[in-house]
């Protein structure tokens, strides 16, 4: 009789050094330093496979008082080890058969229901026994599966009984829980993460999801009293940088910015690599107009992002379980989303440029130019914005030189953008207007033209950089050959509008910014604005005169075309004419923004330019007209 008690306390002893021999093995090489992600990930899965197969063997017996804690231990191992894996069906089928067993055991019958009732039953089979901490621990794991698959109803649903079970039970649970087996053997079956700091880290993880959660549907002021108490607990830096995060998140979209930049300032304290903060206080400087201060934000986060990559750091008993595991709202995703490292510096190249540091733009684009044509394109797939096309950037990069007075570097870059197109275009091109209800059909047909069209454009603002340079250095008839190229290629489109047969655009069928027909009339007007000023250069004043009135009817807001038709027409003696025309453009008011247009499509700021003080001094000494 001796003997048959013996054969099953070997067992159990047996089974408890397998697992805590597995414990330490899991704990001394799983998540060091030392190993690759790859070698992790073959550790882990190691580990999972022998817990898994140390279950089977303990499960092969009945539920015994003694053993069940012994599996209940081993199913926690087994279920952090998938859950860690993202192996979560597998995580919640162990948890199922493991309170099925509990059940067994307690003679409960099995309960089918909602998860706030089914867990009650199976806390209140156990009541104060043993194997209360067991099922106590697993609970925690059902709600680390329920954060890690975005359940937030069902973790909201059960919230109450999660925190105050875990409050109520602390002392005993996390301290004496493990009493009886102590009491009994000084072999404990070990844990492969302590369950107090599991039990933390899904209290802070749950507050951040949430707390994005109500911040996504607009109950900013709710969110925020939630994650202003988290700040406080005891968590890893990364995760309490994320609480004052969100906070600051929640305060912009009270308008509160600058409490949104303390909060923003005290994550990147707490923690120097939470990018998004500095990127969100980015965002904030924008709105508020502070220029300076959004091109430092915007500088600085674009060399943390392109610093070497480095994980983050294993934390103490929390390595097994990453927070990110946690995390994965897409709520939670779009608030920690930073445009890439290339984007960044695109936007920064453009940012100098629009606001007078042309110098600072330059060097940027061609930073951005060099990283693009290297094979260490660090940034370039991240989430985001897409780049623009090379050639858009080429010509972006090709204005911001010839602003900084490098003609030279400018045509270089446009004879790229030439080269490349040139030899596509086509004799015609056919723009037709978008429809508001265009079948999906329809629009991959018109992918192909837009493609054309495009290569078209590009082509055409190339030469009227190129243009734009020879009038820098006074070259007026090399100025006037490539005005009059870009002009010649933007005459080959056609407008085609609904049924109607394709014409010639005009300005009144130019509907919002940024269309393609929008920019076609805008590079018409001002290659012929470039070439009527470099004719009256060369006192050829009809010439002039005709081009310059043809620009102001491709583009009215033309300011150059306005000022040099008045110039013009005062030097044919026609100075009533000079004046009203002057007066004209005075009164335009500009319809976009300078950082709403391509840099290439502005006008340009070198070549001979008119004194506006010195034209009204003229319209003064004019005096009124003989008719009054």
């Amino acid at each position: 009789m001796s003997d048959q008690m013996c054969q099953p306390l070997s067992l159990l002893y047996r089974w408890i050094q397998e697992n805590n021999e597995l414990v330490d093995k899991c704990k001394q090489q799983g998540g060091g330093d030392a190993l690759s992600p790859d070698q992790n990930k073959t550790h882990l899965r190691w580990c999972s496979s022998e817990f898994h197969k140390l279950l089977k063997k303990i499960q092969g017996i009945p539920p015994l008082a003694d053993y069940l804690q012994l599996e209940l231990t081993v199913v926690y191992n087994a279920c952090l080890c998938s859950t860690a894996q993202s192996q979560f069906s597998e995580a919640e089928l162990l948890l199922t058969q493991a309170t099925e067993r509990v059940l067994q055991m307690t003679g409960d019958a099995p309960v089918a229901s909602d998860p706030p009732v089914f867990w009650r039953t199976v806390l209140k089979s156990v009541g104060d026994t043993a194997l209360n901490p067991c099922v106590l621990y697993l609970l925690c794991l059902q709600w680390a599966l329920w954060l890690s698959t975005c359940q937030l109803k069902t973790i909201q649903e059960c919230q109450d009984e999660l925190f105050s079970v875990f409050e109520t039970h602390s002392t005993r649970v996390w301290d004496e829980g493990r009493s009886e087996l102590r009491g009994k053997s000084s072999d404990i079956p070990l844990l492969v993460m302590d369950p107090r700091r599991l039990f933390e880290l899904l209290q802070i993880c749950t507050i951040i999801a949430q707390g994005a959660e109500s911040l996504s549907e607009g109950r900013s002021s709710q969110a925020l009293s939630g994650l202003q108490t988290a700040s406080s607990l005891p968590a890893p830096r990364t995760l309490i940088a994320y609480t004052h995060l969100l906070s600051g998140s929640c305060l912009a979209h009270m308008s509160r910015p600058q409490m949104a930049l303390q909060c923003y300032r005290k994550a990147l304290e707490t923690d120097s690599r939470c990018v998004c903060a500095l990127y969100q206080s980015m965002l904030i400087y924008r709105q508020l107009g502070n220029t300076q201060a959004e091109i430092q934000a915007l500088r600085l986060l674009h060399s943390t992002l392109m610093l070497p990559f480095a994980t983050e750091p294993a934390l103490a008993g929390t390595r097994l379980l990453s927070p990110s595991l946690l995390l994965r709202s897409q709520s939670l995703s779009s608030l920690l989303s930073v445009p890439s490292a290339l984007s960044l510096l695109h936007n920064l190249a453009l940012k100098c440029v629009h606001h007078g540091r042309v110098s600072d733009g330059v060097e940027y684009y061609l930073d951005l130019l060099a990283v693009l044509h290297s094979e260490d394109q660090h940034g370039l797939h991240a989430e985001g914005p897409p780049l623009p096309s090379l050639p858009e950037l080429y010509l972006q990069a090709g204005a911001a030189l010839l602003m900084a007075r490098r003609p030279a570097d400018c045509m270089a870059l446009c004879d790229e953008v030439i080269t490349t197109t040139l030899e596509l275009l086509p004799e015609k091109v056919v723009l037709e207007e978008p429809e508001e209800k265009c079948e999906a059909e329809t629009r991959a047909l018109c992918a192909e033209g837009d493609d054309r069209v495009a290569m078209l454009l590009w082509a055409g603002a190339a030469y009227l950089l190129q243009g734009h340079c020879h009038t820098h250095l006074k070259d007026w008839k090399q100025a006037v050959t490539h005005y009059t190229r870009c002009f010649n290629l933007l005459v080959k489109v056609r407008f085609k509008k609904g049924s109607f047969q394709p014409q010639i655009p005009s300005t009144d069928m130019v509907g919002k910014q940024g269309t393609d027909l929008c920019i076609l009339q805008r590079l018409k007007g001002l290659s012929l604005a470039g070439r009527g000023i470099s004719f009256t250069q060369t006192d050829q004043l009809r010439e002039a005169l005709r081009d310059l009135q043809l620009s102001m009817q491709a583009f009215p807001e033309c300011v150059s075309a306005g000022l040099w038709c008045g110039e013009v027409l005062w030097r044919l003696g026609r100075r009533w004419e000079a004046a009203a025309c002057w007066e004209k453009t005075w009164s335009f008011t500009p319809q976009f923004s300078v950082e709403s247009l391509s840099v290439y499509l502005q006008e340009p700021q070198s070549g001979p330019l008119l004194d506006s003080l010195e034209l009204r001094r003229r319209i003064q000494e004019l005096g009124p007209p003989l008719s009054a």
